[in-house]
């Protein structure tokens, strides 16, 4: 069991809980969990990192019928009680053996970056990857439709103007509507802009691993555009049929 004890809404489709296990839940950076609520379970990316004492996650509701668990989830406040499967899982982890890493995410597909970068800024001794950890390079790049769902946009900005070796790149695809009037920054699909960013970087393949979180169709497009290419391309799909 875990207990929520801290909630912050984003918008009204997307939260952030934060989750107390009654035993400490061990996981690497970009692995899941699973939770529950009325006999309902589904996998979660993990926000934070393992070195925090709670665990981080950011949510996006589908409502019912097509959403089991979301419409629960939602209405849980702090003070109430999840399950919590003793095991994360999942391999979509960071590729110690490439200097540049290039995140993409859409929507809550940026959470396992998140728990990444703040394991490496917090961790002077991970990852034990052969390499120099002077010589990585995280290239950040998080797709949504409008500017309200950058749920992460403060700490990955802080995140990239404190330390040179991350950039950050939100990007929302719907720039015409009225409630993305007041962003300034890119536009476009993230897997539409990847190639003239790694391109424009002079990011080599044997260097560079890609790294695709989100919805299908991204990922799909992004594996087709790099097939072939010598770029190592990783893969984790989640999307709203999750909920």
């Amino acid at each position: 069991m875990a207990e929520i004890i801290k909630r912050v809404d984003i918008t009204s489709e997307l939260w952030k809980v934060w989750v107390k296990p009654e035993n400490k839940l061990p996981f690497v950076p970009g692995q899941y969990c699973t939770i529950g609520a009325e006999m309902i379970e589904r996998p979660y990316s993990i926000a934070s990192s393992p070195d925090e004492p709670a665990i981080e996650l950011f949510l996006d509701l589908l409502p019912f019928p097509e959403g089991k668990l979301t419409p629960i989830l939602h209405e849980l406040a702090v003070g109430d009680k999840l399950t919590l499967r003793p095991r994360a899982k999942g391999r979509f982890v960071l590729q110690p053996q490439f200097k540049q890493h290039v995140f993409m995410g859409t929507g809550t597909g940026i959470v396992p970056y998140v728990s990444i970068l703040r394991k490496f800024l917090n961790d002077d001794q991970w990852p034990n990857g052969g390499i120099n950890r002077s010589d990585y390079q995280f290239h950040v790049l998080n797709g949504v439709s409008y500017q309200d769902e950058l749920g992460y946009i403060e700490e990955l900005n802080r995140m990239a103007s404190e330390n040179n070796f991350i950039e950050f790149t939100p990007s929302i695809s719907r720039p015409k509507e009225q409630r993305n009037n007041s962003w300034i920054g890119t536009t476009g699909r993230i897997n539409e802009i990847v190639e003239d960013y790694i391109n424009d970087r002079n990011l080599e393949a044997s260097d560079t691993c890609i790294y695709g979180c989100g919805h299908p169709k991204m990922i799909e497009d992004v594996r087709e555009r790099f097939q072939n290419s010598g770029y190592q391309f990783v893969e984790e799909r989640f999307w709203k049929e999750a909920g």
